[in-house]
């Protein structure tokens, strides 16, 4: 007779690691998720401090009004 699986177990969700493309497990077990580790999390939250993760700014000629509908 086969083994029988408990219905109500959930396998764990496994994600890739934003920091380092490794497997993590989301899963309120770990403490540390989306990430795999500690390091990873903390790497990712030094990145941020020193602001190397930044939205590109288009900003227009200075020559240029863009943005303000006072002068358009």
């Amino acid at each position: 007779m086969a083994a029988s699986r408990d219905p109500g177990a959930v396998k764990p969700r496994l994600v890739r690691c934003p920091a380092c493309g490794g497997d993590s497990v989301y899963s309120p077990a770990n403490p540390y998720r989306p990430f795999c580790s500690e390091r990873c999390k903390n790497m990712d939250l030094g990145a941020w401090a020193s602001e190397s993760f930044r939205v590109p700014e288009e900003a227009p000629p200075d020559d240029q009004n863009f943005g303000d509908p006072k002068v358009q």
